[in-house]
């Protein structure tokens, strides 16, 4: 749809789970809107939609650049998050207050669920004839969005998975046993399969690999987790909460009935599926030492621990975001990160409709999981080694035996 210039106040807020760069894409955003007079105030909504219904707003054009790059580069969202699905009743309050405060530009950064609140906004917008533009800023450390190679916040939550396994794999070397970890990831195992990146030496862990793409059996994980540990007396598992058996239901759904306003089971925030995992090893194997822990939410916004090129998409995603609704050709959409083909790592941006985004999530590609079901490919690796970055060197012993006295 083309694009009309409009004059009037922006309008941007967070989403869903907060990730470690995600107030990149917010101070992109604020940054770029500085630099258009058609925006002439920039508003911050408190907690999503749910501060825009509260008229809980900040007025982000009074922030000084140092506070806004200091506020960058701190993880979580600044702005405050929500899980909420606007209701038809909602969507009327949600306009009389944006015709209220004259907002004609309208930014939520977020997930596919937040891409589906962008949505149901904008066709709201639409059918009530308030001219305002509506644009989903790109964000998820699940890297799930359809249309995006990859999504702000997985690179940096990728690294964090990456070194955790890292360290784990080496307390296991030292204190061999079963070690679980139960990792994010809904209905898609990126950031699950983010682990093999910690492989140094051929039988550094994790040594197996279970993602939701993949139907999960027991007694196969079971018999693989045997074979593992008779060949290293050891074994180090990465499990994604998502797994669901032959049937499509997700394993942690068991132990869990709350659900979200979109309709999402809690999966995170319970040790539920570690323990049913290693209760299932020790009582079923010989293998006396199992432990299990699941990463939660530490995956999403541990500080000091951010992918440099996950920070500079994150601030460009905002940035281009707010170049879109201003430049005359789009009154909606979503940002969408490409990949350059070719061996040297490039990115570009694209602007998507909101109803390709919202609500529908991709999957692992096929070609980036082993015919096991067990564990990731080189095309997985070589996919996910820029996104993430460097990662630290890990040492080892020789191991040359002193010849006896």
């Amino acid at each position: 749809m083309k694009n009309e210039k409009l004059k009037g106040n922006m309008l941007i807020a967070q989403s869903g789970g907060p990730t470690a760069v995600i107030n990149q894409s917010l101070v992109g955003a604020v940054l770029e809107a500085k630099k258009h007079r058609e925006i002439t105030k920039i508003i911050g909504s408190l907690h999503g939609i749910k501060g825009i219904l509260e008229e809980k707003l900040i007025d982000l054009s009074k922030e000084s650049p140092a506070v806004l790059e200091a506020v960058a580069s701190t993880p979580s969202s600044a702005l405050g998050s929500v899980r909420k699905k606007p209701t038809p009743e909602d969507c009327g309050k949600i306009f009389h207050i944006l015709q209220k405060y004259n907002i004609r530009y309208f930014f939520y950064i977020g997930g596919n669920d937040s891409a589906e609140t962008t949505h149901i906004i904008n066709e709201e917008a639409v059918k009530s004839g308030f001219h305002m533009h509506c644009f989903h800023i790109c964000k998820t450390i699940d890297n799930d969005l359809r249309e995006n190679d990859h999504t702000p916040g997985f690179g940096s939550g990728a690294k964090f998975v990456a070194q955790a396994f890292m360290g784990d794999n080496l307390d296991n070397r030292a204190l061999p046993g079963v070690k679980i970890n139960v990792i994010m990831g809904r209905h898609a195992g990126f950031l699950t399969a983010a682990s093999a990146l910690a492989r140094v030496h051929p039988d550094d862990g994790p040594h197996l690999i279970y993602l939701p793409e993949r139907p999960f059996s027991i007694e196969k994980f079971l018999d693989d987790v045997k074979k593992v540990y008779a060949k290293y007396k050891r074994c180090v598992v990465a499990v994604s909460e998502g797994i669901s058996d032959e049937l499509g239901a997700p394993i942690a759904a068991k132990f869990s009935r709350e659900v979200d306003s979109h309709g999402n089971v809690q999966l995170s925030g319970s040790g539920a599926l570690g323990d049913l995992l290693a209760s299932e090893i020790k009582s079923k194997t010989e293998i006396s030492r199992v432990r299990a822990d699941t990463f939660g939410y530490l995956q999403r916004s541990f500080a000091g621990l951010v992918s440099e090129n996950d920070a500079k998409e994150a601030r460009a995603a905002g940035q281009t975001a707010v170049k879109f609704a201003t430049g005359g050709d789009w009154t909606s959409g979503s940002v969408a990160i490409r990949r350059k083909p070719g061996k040297k790592y490039q990115v570009y941006y694209e602007r998507v409709d909101l109803k390709s985004v919202a609500k529908e999530t991709r999957h692992m590609p096929e070609e980036f999981i082993n015919e096991e079901s067990n564990d990731v490919t080189r095309a997985f690796l070589d996919y996910a080694r820029p996104i993430v970055g460097n990662l630290p060197k890990i040492g080892r012993f020789k191991g040359v035996p002193v010849a006896k006295a």
